[in-house]
């Protein structure tokens, strides 16, 4: 059952197409390698980065390892455009005018279903997911949102049930980004479980009660917020659309930084534009990154507390004073670090829930019918009868 939502692809038409003789290709962005590395390879003055405004070499420093990006090059292996996601919305697109080089910051474009899959447990959820359609991204994403609700290993037994309905990206013939999640069933030794997708970006029960939401911290103390989370903050110089993909605490230099919830650190070090910076890994596909510090007090591959001191306030790299940039991910898909700063899970007001118990009906009656066409079988008792 899919339902298609398209979006035209004409950056990308115009970007294949646009000069004839020329070759196109694609790659996956190594770990470690930077976008001014990637100049560098094709012998494109470093100038054309130093040149940016410091908001846009920061975005620079978002690209992150595996993500696949798109050159086109001609007979002499001159780079004449390339596009470079940052995330799954927003791209760098880099294009050869006359002797220079234009950079500039465009929306993703691609193409967008809703499916919804379902499927009698035999092996374990996740393997039987990947057999079913091959999508290991799908089944990490579904592991990861009943993570602390469900002990797979332990609850799930042969022949219970397992439904999804999900919204995949694809791009240029090829999936792009992690699977969302909109509503989904699992068994547990025959009880179901139900997940609901709300427009706050978090996951319910069919009761209204978070099951999915990671607690932070806010990692600066005595700190005000000198900058917000935007995905279209108009930039003051050139008029025109840029995103900030976090928060700025402005606060003395040297404030302690602390970790805003238990992880593990994937990254301690120095990234252009960001200057130094650390990374921590959280649970549900959860990261948050501290940026612009002035001393690091933390090793990559260092298990973390909330609360733990991982760093200092600083002003290195792109900076015009000492602040901490704090960055939220999910999937590597940039989200707003205040919606998720909390000590308690959310819980929904009452005009809120009403809303989100007609959605989490309407996605019940859809389970059901995933569960009918796929499994070739009537729905399970505990579905309402309509």
């Amino acid at each position: 059952m899919i339902k298609g939502s398209y979006k035209v692809l004409i950056c990308l038409f115009v970007f294949i197409t646009s000069c004839f003789g020329a070759t196109s290709s694609n790659d996956i962005w190594n770990k470690g390698y930077t976008f001014l590395q990637f100049l560098e390879s094709y012998g494109i003055p470093s100038s054309v980065y130093w040149n940016l405004y410091p908001e846009d070499k920061e975005l620079t420093a978002e690209i992150y390892a595996g993500v696949r990006y798109y050159t086109l090059v001609d007979d002499n292996n001159t780079l004449l455009q390339a596009l470079i996601p940052i995330n799954d919305e927003t791209q760098i697109h880099i294009v050869k005018d006359g002797e220079d080089y234009k950079v500039d910051f465009i929306p993703v474009k691609y193409f967008s279903s809703t499916n919804s899959i379902a499927l009698s447990i035999q092996k374990s959820p996740y393997q039987d997911i990947v057999e079913l359609i091959g999508d290991a991204n799908l089944a990490n994403e579904f592991i990861n949102t009943y993570k602390n609700t469900i002990n797979f290993s332990k609850n799930v037994a042969k022949n219970d049930k397992l439904a999804i309905i999900y919204s995949s990206k694809y791009r240029l013939g090829r999936s792009f980004g992690t699977p969302e999640i909109k509503a989904s069933l699992v068994e547990t030794n025959g009880k179901p479980n139900f997940l609901f997708a709300y427009s706050d970006g978090k996951h319910y029960d069919q009761n209204g009660n978070e099951i999915t939401g990671l607690l932070l911290h806010t990692p600066v103390s005595n700190s005000r917020i000198s900058s917000r989370f935007s995905l279209n903050r108009m930039h003051p110089i050139l008029k025109v659309k840029r995103p900030h993909y976090g928060v700025d605490y402005a606060a003395p230099y040297g404030t302690n930084v602390k970790v805003a919830a238990d992880g593990k650190v994937v990254f301690a070090g120095v990234k252009t534009g960001y200057g130094k910076v650390v990374e921590v890994i959280h649970e549900n596909g959860l990261k948050t990154l501290y940026a612009h510090l002035s001393k690091i007090n933390a090793k990559k591959g260092q298990r973390v507390k909330t609360g733990q001191i991982i760093g200092k306030v600083g002003n290195s790299g792109l900076s015009t004073g000492p602040h901490l940039h704090f960055g939220l991910y999910k999937n590597n898909k940039p989200i707003n670090p205040l919606s998720n700063i909390r000590t308690q899970k959310s819980v929904l007001a009452k005009e809120q829930k009403e809303e989100f118990l007609k959605i989490a009906k309407t996605y019940e009656k859809q389970l059901k019918i995933a569960i009918i066409d796929n499994l070739n079988s009537q729905a399970p008792s505990y579905f309402a009868s309509n």
